[in-house]
């Protein structure tokens, strides 16, 4: 008996030193990813797909380039819908999805295996789609609507910082509109200006009044964050007039301030 009690607790300590060495090996890896430097060719493209990149800090810069290696060194993508795939569709999806983990000490969408990619709008048998994130590790995407939105930077309509963000609500379970924040205590003063706006846009939506955020976020509180972050980047300066608190607290969670972006 106490022969098997040590062979078994041989074999639990032999399976966590294989686990810590693993995490080791890749927290290793990502930081020889971060710190490497990007490919030639990512800052022309990005010029051309998106030009917001040249409003970034040299530093904002460089750490989006390593986050880019990481995304694209762990991410599979896949045409679909007869796409042939190219390095510009990889850079400009990977430089929006990363964008949002700017200033933030996070694992790259530690759930995400693979981006499936359309050529345009796709259907899934009975609605038109520009995207979807599931969260089994997939995102699926309209390279139509991708470049869209990329190269439009102000209109507040991003359909990869939409599916990204619902990534991220998504890495603690259910999108609900609450990704990691943290701090326990984060969570209530959250909530409350979440739901608050929430149901301010809500409101507005039901009585056919516009808001500086896409009526679509009314939907839910899940759609309402992921519509909110759109807006965050997009068109921060009028939601910062218009909704202080939510952009303080997406600047916060986000830990960027994309007013500095944009010119007065």
């Amino acid at each position: 008996m106490i022969s098997g009690v040590i062979l078994v607790v041989g074999i639990a300590a032999l399976v966590i030193l294989i686990i810590l060495i693993r995490e080791k090996s890749r927290s290793n890896k990502h930081a020889r990813l971060m710190s490497a430097l990007p490919a030639a060719t990512w800052k022309p493209i990005l010029q051309r797909t998106l030009p917001i990149v040249d409003k970034m800090s040299e530093e904002q810069w460089k750490q989006l380039a390593g986050l880019m290696n990481v995304f694209l060194a762990e991410k599979k993508f896949e045409g679909c819908g007869g796409l042939e795939l190219t390095d510009e569709m990889k850079v400009t999806v990977a430089a929006q999805a990363c964008m949002l983990l700017l200033g933030r000490d996070v694992k790259v969408y530690p759930k995400l295996k693979t981006i499936l990619l359309y050529p345009h709008t796709y259907t899934d048998g009975e609605t038109a789609r520009l995207g979807e994130s599931w969260n089994v590790g997939v995102v699926v995407l309209s390279w139509n609507s991708v470049a869209g939105g990329a190269r439009n930077f102000a209109d507040g309509q991003n359909v990869t910082f939409h599916e990204f963000a619902h990534q991220l609500d998504q890495e603690n379970g259910a999108a609900d509109g609450a990704p990691i924040l943290g701090e326990s205590n984060a969570y209530q003063t959250w909530a409350r200006v979440f739901s608050h706006d929430f149901e301010e846009l809500v409101d507005k939506t039901e009585r056919g009044r516009k808001d500086v955020m896409d009526p679509y976020g009314a939907t839910n509180p899940a759609e309402f964050f992921s519509v909110a972050t759109e807006t965050f980047f997009e068109k921060p300066r009028q939601m910062k007039s218009k909704h202080p608190e939510l952009f303080e607290k997406l600047r916060g969670f986000y830990k960027v301030d994309p007013t500095e972006w944009f010119d007065v």
